[in-house]
């Protein structure tokens, strides 16, 4: 009998081990990636204690057409790609800075192994130190949202204007049986989320950026690959982990309260990670703010409605914080992802 039980338990052991090998989807190599997707205009700008950030800075040639800078920061498991249709329309007339943030894209890990927002408001002060930057617009999705929210209320100084694009942060969480986002829970449930840093499919990757947009026309296999492929960037599912390990940030209203910067709260009706009623409550809450909603967008408004919201985008900051030196038309790209 205890023969028979023990060529069980090596039976058993021999086809996890297989099951494993057979589902494991190893790191990316750092250097393929960066031919991939850190060409031109990419620079990788050491900031210092060993972190060096992917980071694109863009603007017309003409500086004096430039009317002021705008810092844009991604979600949680992005990318600064997730921009680029908005970079496409604002770099005409703006400066327009985007990287990836610690524990993403090329950037990569933190050395330090700190992903909590103060350390994320760290890196964003670091680069922006870096690169000569006095006075600029401040604008966040989702993580980079409640970054940015983090940022205005330690540094309201440096910022000209505040823009929170379904920004995390706010009190106000989406129920249960509202649905959800395959790939948040799994990160989020103990035990299960730690065979993400071996096992990370791409099918998981694929529903899990669906079930963020309501506009599926942005669900390309290349969104798919690049979220796939930069996720697996090495240290990058690591530090997911510990991200999700130390909670959702939430502010303290009274803070928020207290925060005068000129906000453009942007935000898509049919969120399914943060509720509509989350980005109400920003408008509410902020001194001065303005709230912009998409009916029929999901998460990403700058992706699935990039011509709507750019154009709200230019109205407020025409109104608000710059004046325009030109009234030259919107570029369109030749491959516009979305609608709007």
């Amino acid at each position: 009998m205890m023969k028979w039980a023990l060529r069980i338990t090596v039976l058993l052991a021999i086809l996890l081990v297989s099951a494993f090998l057979f589902f494991r989807t190893p790191d990316t190599d750092p250097a393929e990636m960066r031919a991939k997707y850190g060409r031109a205009p990419s620079q990788f700008i050491p900031i210092g204690d060993g972190l060096t950030v992917h980071l694109r800075d863009e603007a017309t040639p003409d500086a004096k057409r430039v009317v002021g800078t705008i810092v844009l920061l991604h979600g949680s498991n992005s990318d600064l790609h997730t921009w680029q249709a908005w970079v496409a329309r604002l770099k005409d007339d703006y400066r327009v800075i985007r990287f990836d943030q610690i524990g993403h894209g090329l950037t990569g890990p933190a050395p330090d192994g700190d992903y909590s927002n103060d350390a994320f408001v760290a890196q964003l002060d670091r680069v922006v130190g870096h690169l000569g930057l006095d006075r600029f617009v401040l604008a966040g999705n989702s993580m980079g949202g409640s970054i940015a929210m983090g940022y205005a209320m330690k540094h309201p100084e440096k910022l000209a204007g505040l823009v929170l694009v379904d920004a995390g942060g706010a009190p106000i969480r989406r129920e249960e049986d509202e649905g959800g986002n395959i790939g948040f829970t799994v990160a989020a449930t103990p035990v299960i989320r730690n065979l993400i840093t071996q096992i990370t499919p791409r099918s998981m990757i694929a529903a899990s950026l669906s079930q963020s947009v309501s506009n599926q026309d942005i669900v390309t296999p290349e969104a798919v690959d690049r979220y796939w492929e930069l996720l697996r960037y090495p240290g990058n599912r690591q530090a997911t982990l510990e991200r999700f390990s130390n909670g959702w940030h939430v502010f303290k209203p009274r803070d928020v309260a207290m925060t005068s910067v000129p906000t453009l709260v942007m935000w898509g009706e049919e969120d399914a990670l943060i509720p509509f009623a989350a980005g109400q409550w920003y408008a509410r809450t902020l001194p001065n703010a303005t709230l912009v909603s998409y009916p029929g967008i999901g998460h990403l408004p700058m992706e699935e409605a990039p011509k709507r919201s750019v154009r709200d985008l230019r109205a407020w900051l025409e109104s608000t914080v710059y004046r325009p030196r030109s009234a030259a038309p919107e570029p369109r790209p030749e491959n516009e992802i979305g609608t709007g």
